[in-house]
């Protein structure tokens, strides 16, 4: 994969990927969102990754989709070019692995949607959130996806008609972002957050991830059938009695991972 547009790394069972088109602000254009894409599958598939952190280089994280992609094109055009741009939305929801957005500066458009659409978010006191789309003429229904499912319809529908931007803080109270911190400890806190996530059983943050993820779509006694049926696997496997043996013999978990 070329390190131009996305970077990656690992680093003690976290994987890093950050978004590197600083000079655009990051914003999305075909080449990105299909590295960004399959960057997100290439640390999934990686056994020795737990946690995965999207950050980026530059000011700001992402401002959403390159204006200068919005030209020229017909419906059937648009539409193809919209499903590859939009892909990591889906990706996101795919993969087991749990994904912290990291968001410093701007996070605007498809920058706010990837961030709202990954599990957890950590952001710098001094980020901007919205779903500015509608400013250009356009409209933010990709962002407005994940983003229904953490605040509702009716501060979705505000947000997207009106293209308002909010801050970290309000983000923070509305359940858009988990943690607002100084910009000078966003790296800090965010990896503090992977660490603490990593020292988990893989397998229960998985499965918690796959439940909690069912939650949103089916009914409520369905929902309680069938959170007992992804504990019960839980409960079946060898991490699972390492982890209450441990705990009573007051020692660390050895996790295998099965």
């Amino acid at each position: 994969m070329s390190a131009e547009l996305i970077l990656t790394q690992k680093q003690k069972k976290i994987g890093f990927i950050t978004l590197n088109r600083p000079e655009a602000m990051n914003t999305f254009i075909p080449e990105f969102a299909d590295q960004l894409d399959q960057a997100l599958w290439d640390m999934e598939n990686d056994s020795e990754v737990r946690v995965i952190v999207i950050d980026a280089a530059g000011k700001h994280f992402c401002t959403g989709i390159s204006l200068d992609q919005f030209n020229n094109k017909s419906y059937l055009e648009y539409r193809q070019f919209l499903y590859g741009i939009d892909a990591f939305y889906h990706t996101l929801a795919k993969i087991n692995k749990p994904t912290i957005a990291s968001v410093q500066g701007l996070a605007l458009a498809n920058g706010a949607g990837l961030s709202f659409a990954c599990d957890l978010t950590v952001a710098a006191e001094t980020a901007t959130f919205g779903t500015t789309a509608i400013n250009v003429g356009l409209i933010c229904l990709g962002p407005a996806v994940p983003m229904t499912k953490i605040v509702g319809k009716k501060k979705t529908m505000e947000m997207v008609l009106t293209g308002d931007m909010i801050s970290a803080a309000e983000a923070e109270k509305l359940g858009l972002v988990n943690k607002v911190v100084a910009a000078a400890d966003l790296q800090q806190e965010t990896l503090k957050l992977a660490e603490k996530l990593i020292a988990k059983s893989p397998l229960a943050l998985q499965i918690g991830k796959r439940g909690l993820a069912q939650l949103q779509d089916i009914p409520y006694h369905q929902a309680l059938d069938s959170m007992d049926d992804l504990f019960a696997g839980l409960c079946a496997t060898a991490d699972a009695e390492e982890g209450v043996k441990a705990f009573v013999e007051k020692r660390s978990p050895n996790w295998q991972g099965k």
